[in-house]
C-alpha cells in the first residue's frame, strides 16, 4: 500500500519553500512537477548533479543515483530525480557547480594527471 510523506523543499536559488505530499513509490521530482512545482533538473536519470539537494532531516531511498558517490550520499546529498521519500523530509537545493566540484573537482579542471577510467572508487 502506498504511503505518503510530507516533503519540504527549500529552493535556495529561487528563495522559495515548497510543501508537498509525496507517495513513497514515486520520484520526488516527478511528484513535485505533478503539483506544479518547478525545480532544477537536467538528465532525469541520476547521472548529473542539477537536481542535487542536501537532506536536512528525514530519509531518502535513491538506488539509481549513480551521479553521487557513496561518500556524498553519506554526507547527506541526494538527487531528487531518482529519490523516493521514506519518511517526512526536509531538503534544500544545492548549487550544481558546488556539488559537481565535491564529486569530481579533485580529478577535473586541475593540473594533476588523471588516469584513464572512472575515478569514483579510487579512495
Amino acid at each position: 500500500m502506498t504511503q505518503f510523506h510530507t516533503v519540504v523543499i527549500r529552493d535556495r536559488q529561487q528563495n522559495k519553500e515548497y510543501l508537498l505530499r509525496v507517495p513513497d513509490d514515486e520520484y520526488i521530482l516527478q511528484s513535485a512537477e505533478d503539483q506544479n512545482i518547478t525545480l532544477p533538473f537536467s538528465c532525469r536519470n541520476g547521472a548529473c548533479t542539477t537536481c542535487a539537494v542536501r537532506i536536512c532531516s528525514g530519509e531518502i531511498h535513491q538506488p539509481e543515483a549513480m551521479g553521487l558517490s557513496p561518500e556524498l550520499r553519506d554526507r547527506g546529498y541526494a538527487l531528487l530525480c531518482v529519490s523516493y521519500a521514506r519518511s517526512d523530509l526536509e531538503v534544500e537545493t544545492q548549487d550544481e557547480d558546488e556539488v559537481y566540484e565535491l564529486q569530481f573537482g579533485r580529478y577535473f579542471g586541475k593540473k594533476n594527471k588523471v588516469r584513464i577510467g572512472l575515478p569514483l572508487d579510487d579512495d
